[in-house]
């Protein structure tokens, strides 16, 4: 999902429901799963999209401040 961030992927659940799951792969030392969300509408809903963007840049500075040894 590149609106998102680079790397970042969507997980589809096919219930009754629909259901998103976020996440990005692309670190070698784990899987983060950004935001999870029951989808309601054909459009991902820009609250759902910002709320893992905000996450994305998150990771991306504590990691870039981990490896500053700070």
């Amino acid at each position: 999902m590149p609106s998102v961030g680079p790397g970042v992927r969507e997980f589809r659940v096919h219930t009754g429901l629909e259901h998103r799951v976020l996440y990005v792969a692309r670190f070698t030392e784990s899987v983060y799963v950004l935001h999870a969300f029951e989808k309601r509408t054909r459009k991902t809903a820009n609250r759902d999209v910002e709320v893992a963007r905000q996450r994305f840049r998150a990771l991306v500075g504590q990691r870039r401040r981990s490896l500053r040894g700070g």
